[in-house]
């Protein structure tokens, strides 16, 4: 007479090591990798999110973007995340030892943006603080904001903004939508906007210059998968994409 509860005990055995071995060879879970970045870097980090992707089959990429100080807040704070990118040095100092070894990769300077056709006629940094202009800058605890605020030190113009905005994408907002004449943000959102805002290049762009570093952070689910994003954000393909979206060598 056959045993069948044996049987099934050995069947279910062999399915429980079968699906672990799925598991071990990576066929069965995949990879999360989060990685933060400046809301300048939403293009690029995307491109790039996706290249990564298909360099790694099984590892999916999720991104979050925002300004700079928010996401240094909000990694403090303890939110999951394994790779970092800020739009300047300040905030990747903020982290401390989170940040393992950051590496500069890009650099960005301030440009003007209008709306479309640039209806009130600004033509550069200090048209900016005339009486009745409408302008949008970034708050001073984000890297926007902080280069602003130092491009009006250098130049002694005072501007008298409508309102101080917690990211690039957000001064863009406003200008899109025709809530200022003018917005302050950096050269590769000008670009990246396209058709929907006119740029104005500031003569004295390059008297501010952010450098952007990113980092592996400390607690990373997975470091050398973390490092290997960073990697690619280094290397030759990563600086094209960053290159031909406007972005400066650090």
């Amino acid at each position: 007479m056959t045993n069948r509860p044996g049987i099934m005990a050995v069947a279910a055995a062999a399915v429980l090591v079968l699906a672990g071995c799925g598991s071990a060879n990576g066929q069965t879970d995949a990879q999360d990798l989060t990685v933060f970045a400046a809301a300048s870097l939403r293009d690029t980090f995307t491109e790039l999110a996706e290249t990564f992707e298909k360099e790694h089959p099984g590892v999916k990429v999720t991104t979050s973007f925002g300004g700079s100080s928010d996401l240094v807040a909000q990694i403090e704070d303890g939110a999951p995340a394994d790779v970092f990118a800020s739009a300047d040095t300040k905030n990747m100092d903020k982290l401390g030892d989170l940040a393992n070894d950051p590496r500069d990769f890009a650099a960005n300077t301030l440009e003007i943006a209008t709306p479309p056709g640039n209806p009130a006629k600004i033509s550069g940094f200090q048209d900016l603080a005339e009486a009745g202009a409408k302008v949008v800058v970034c708050t001073v605890e984000v890297p926007c904001g902080n280069a602003t605020a130092e491009m009006e030190r250098r130049t002694g113009v005072d501007i008298e903004p409508v309102s101080e905005e917690q990211s690039v994408s957000d001064v863009l907002a406003k200008v899109t939508s025709g809530d200022a004449d003018a917005g302050l943000v950096y050269v590769t959102d000008v670009t990246a906007a396209g058709d929907s805002v006119t740029g104005v290049e500031l003569e004295e762009s390059g008297r501010v210059v952010n450098t952007y570093p990113i980092s592996v952070l400390d607690g990373a689910d997975d470091a050398d998968l973390a490092q290997a994003f960073v990697d690619l954000v280094l290397s030759e393909t990563g600086q094209k994409v960053l290159t031909d979206a406007g972005f400066g060598q650090p």
